[in-house]
């Protein structure tokens, strides 16, 4: 019989009710690492929103060799806030699998100053002049009993699983690798000493839950970085992990070297870690759970169907909406607000904020930011501009049960994301586009094509307020022959053509995205930018960065930075570097140098309304998440 997304399963001694898992994310706590209020918020509508089983982010057993980059389970007052998460999750039938963690080693990063403790004496990862400290076997001792104490906390606190964190090059997988365990003692050499540290983790919990207590490990079998680990000791681990008498195994890829091999990117093919879990699915015959861009339905109910994978997990799609797998059920799947893999979330919790989500300003402020529920006031709202910004703007209205007018002056909504979603490797903002255009119908706002907001047609409007969102437009840079240029934004939303010799002047993201597009079908691609390097400015998570980076490498486009275009000519491009003076011969030549905000109606619509609220790029040109932040709180605190 066929597997389906919503059967009814037990894994272990663990009843689901369907087989889609929330993936472990890290999330922001207490001073003392315990759950804070709005964690627990988050983990109860991800609950709401029908996940049949929740796997926590990493919990740390100690922070006795490192601080504190999450939240903690280490202490009897941890187990408070834990079980008011677990028994919230629990009402909406959710299960909870709480992961714990005996640290982060090499990729500590809270500290630049006090070098880390690792497997073996290996450069750390963010601050490489420090490097680390091997632990000695009576520290390893010691956190093998503290996963122990932190399991049967997590039993106190009510959880129906536990899963160990020994993959993506944190410390556990720093212990199985060779690449960071350089060690001679009965911790390193062959494979099974390398997993030692793991098996005897596993032991620990084993002795501190009840007897048949579902017991996973999520763990890396192929690192895809060369020199690193392949899947053939990946499919060996597997085997061990097996005979260690687990209920499941957590199937993931990749490691920070290159981070977007484990934690998928708007560059991410689906399914692209599917070959991994293949591999592991055929050796073991116990469950296996993977992850890894399988947020589109279709793509989600194939793999159980097909019999690769026995747990679906989504992770940053269930910030984007928490509601997946109750719309996948109900057949509602145009309602899906889909993640875009801008990495916001991650970059966010890095810079040592909470975890934001670009198209979801609700993400961890579930009770803060909640719209005042429609009370019959009767208000009407302007939204100019139909991008990401407008739209947002413009459905809050409606849910908060205001008339809502949104102005576009296309004949399209969508504005800058048609130009941020035409390469062919981020068809994932498209959807975005669609499922706003779909919201903006679907909730009543009174959409009006090919209207442009002009000094006469917004006088007299009766409006309580006005939301200006325009999009940007094109900067042009004082360059002789600027005007012989193409815009990048043309090129990107298919208006204009390029050649076979191309050269784009500017390498921030849409200059470098374009060139990356370009450059399967041209001769040559050259981007030339005037910073030191490409993508100098882009504030994007290192993983985005990465992967960016790596297509730039893989198809082959040339990068002069540090390069200052004096002129353009029909036929090629004259720059000054090092203070030579170069010419690259081209026949097309793209405008990437920017954008600049279009906000000339602010000052007129003050001067006509009482609530004027400027938003996403009519401020200034911003990110999606800035726009739809913005354009939500406007109307969210009217």
């Amino acid at each position: 019989m066929t597997n389906s997304l919503f059967d009814k399963t037990m894994l272990g001694s663990m009843k689901l009710k369907n087989r889609i898992f929330m993936s472990p994310m890290g999330t922001t706590g207490e001073a003392d690492g315990s759950y804070c209020a709005e964690g627990i918020d988050y983990f109860e509508e991800r609950a709401k929103g029908g996940a049949g089983l929740i796997i926590t982010g990493a919990n740390v057993v100690s922070t006795k060799y490192e601080p504190r980059p999450c939240t903690e389970l280490s202490d009897f007052h941890h187990v408070e806030r834990l079980n008011m998460l677990i028994d919230r999750c629990h009402h909406y039938g959710a299960k909870v699998c709480v992961q714990l963690s005996p640290g982060l080693g090499r990729q500590q990063f809270t500290d630049p100053f006090t070098a880390p403790y690792s497997a073996g004496s290996v450069p750390s990862f963010w601050f490489p002049d420090l490097i680390c400290k091997p632990f000695a076997v009576e520290d390893i001792k010691y956190l093998v009993g503290r996963i122990g104490y932190s399991a049967s906390l997590a039993v106190n606190a009510g959880a129906d699983a536990v899963e160990l964190h020994a993959y993506g090059g944190y410390l556990l997988d720093q212990f199985h690798s060779v690449h960071w365990n350089n060690r001679t003692d009965e911790y390193g050499g062959s494979l099974e000493n390398r997993m030692r540290f793991t098996l005897e983790c596993i032991e620990a919990i084993r002795q501190n839950v009840p007897k048949d207590f579902p017991i996973l490990v999520k763990y890396t079998p192929v690192h895809r970085v060369e020199g690193f680990r392949t899947i053939d000791e990946g499919v060996e681990m597997a085997k061990i992990l097996e005979k260690a008498g687990i209920t499941a195994i957590h199937v993931d890829t990749g490691c920070y070297e290159e981070w977007f091999q484990a934690i998928t990117t708007v560059y991410s093919k689906d399914a692209h870690k599917l070959d991994a879990q293949t591999a592991i699915k055929n050796t073991v015959s116990i469950p296996v759970l993977g992850d890894g861009k399988l947020i589109k339905p279709e793509v989600a109910k194939k793999v159980i169907e097909d019999g690769i994978l026995d747990y679906v997990g989504l992770a940053h799609q269930m910030l984007a909406d928490p509601y997946w797998p109750k719309k996948v059920k109900s057949g509602h799947t145009e309602d899906i607000m889909p993640c875009i893999g801008c990495n916001e979330c991650l970059l966010a919790g890095f810079s040592g904020k909470h975890y934001y989500c670009a198209v979801n300003p609700l993400c961890y402020a579930e009770r803060s930011f909640a719209l005042p529920k429609p009370d019959g006031t009767k208000k009407k709202v302007l939204v100019i501009g139909g991008g990401p910004a407008g739209m947002t703007a413009a459905i809050t209205a409606r849910k908060r049960g205001f008339d809502a007018e949104l102005w576009e002056k296309e004949a399209r909504l969508g504005g800058t994301l048609w130009a941020a979603g035409g390469p062919d490797f981020k068809s994932d903002v498209l959807r975005l586009i669609r499922a706003l255009e779909i919201q903006c119908y679907k909730t009543g706002v009174d959409v009006r094509l090919n209207t442009e907001a002009t000094a006469e047609n917004i006088r007299g409007g009766k409006y309580d307020k006005v939301i200006l969102a325009a999009r940007s437009s094109p900067a042009m840079p004082p360059i002789e022959g600027i005007e012989k240029t193409k815009l990048v934004s043309d090129y990107l939303t298919h208006k204009v053509c390029v050649g076979k010799k191309v050269v784009v002047i500017g390498g921030g993201l849409a200059g470098t995205e374009a060139a990356c597009d370009i450059a399967p079908n041209a001769e040559e691609v050259t981007v030339v930018e005037m910073l030191p390097d490409i993508l100098y400015t882009a504030a994007h998570c290192l993983n985005n960065d990465q992967h960016l980076r790596k297509m730039v490498k893989d198809r082959g486009v040339k990068v002069e930075a540090g390069a200052k275009v004096l002129k353009i000519t029909d036929d090629s491009v004259v720059f000054e570097k090092d203070g030579e003076t170069r010419t690259i011969a081209c026949d097309t030549v793209l405008n990437a140098a920017g954008f600049k905000p279009n906000n000339q109606l602010e000052d007129l619509l003050e001067d006509l309304y009482e609530e004027v609220t400027v938003v996403g790029d009519a401020i200034a040109p911003r990110k999606i998440l800035t726009a739809v932040h913005e354009a939500y709180h406007a109307v969210r605190v009217m």
